[in-house]
């Protein structure tokens, strides 16, 4: 058995070690997300017995926007990240998210969860977010939605690309660059919308 004057010198040794070293990154100071210029209202009530539905199926995402980053676009083949810059979740979510409060809002459709559409399936959106991005020599952000849509009772599929940007209004900052995609957001979500119709 080891005497008790062996184990107190490297106990010694750690005590002060574990005030300087964590393994775990610092977190972000704040952390970014999307709002839609359409909200639904609280309290506002929607029957699927007297409103058609749909349901919003979270996009695909290239590997680039796949993140919580926010993406710069540096070049005609390059990426890089803001410094800084962080979503609360995966851009995908929550454009799908707003995408589903500004359909609700503009059309009156009542959106379904994946899961509920097994009941009661109605027209379905699906798509990819291509682009999700800040241009950093343009100064402005892009975002790209190709939709995919069947509409209630529908066989086949309706595609279409919808496209916004908006100006940073200043440098790349984190501030900046998620003012200028939540803009960009609410713009294609509109278009969106109203190509969905009622």
């Amino acid at each position: 058995m080891r005497s008790p004057a062996y184990l107190a010198i490297p106990l010694a040794f750690a005590a002060p070690l574990g005030g300087c070293i964590s393994f775990a990154p610092n977190p972000p100071e704040a952390l970014l997300t999307l709002n839609a210029a359409n909200p639904v209202g609280a309290g506002q009530e929607a029957d699927s017995a007297n409103a058609k539905t749909i349901t919003v199926l979270v996009p695909a995402t290239p590997a680039a926007i796949a993140t919580n980053r926010v993406a710069v676009q540096t070049g005609a083949t390059s990426l890089a990240y803001v410094k800084g810059g962080y979503w609360s979740e995966a851009p995908a979510r929550l454009f799908a998210r707003l995408l589903a409060d500004t359909v609700t809002a503009r059309t009156g459709r009542v959106v379904l969860s994946n899961a509920q559409s097994f009941a009661d399936p109605g027209a379905r959106l699906s798509g990819e977010l291509r682009n999700f991005t800040v241009d950093s020599a343009r100064g402005e952000a892009i975002v790209t939605y190709d939709a995919t849509l069947m509409r209630d009772g529908a066989k086949t599929f309706d595609k279409r690309r919808f496209e916004a940007r908006a100006p940073l209004g200043g440098g790349v900052t984190p501030g900046s660059a998620a003012s200028a995609l939540n803009r960009a957001a609410n713009d294609v979500a509109v278009q969106v919308a109203d190509w969905v119709g009622r």
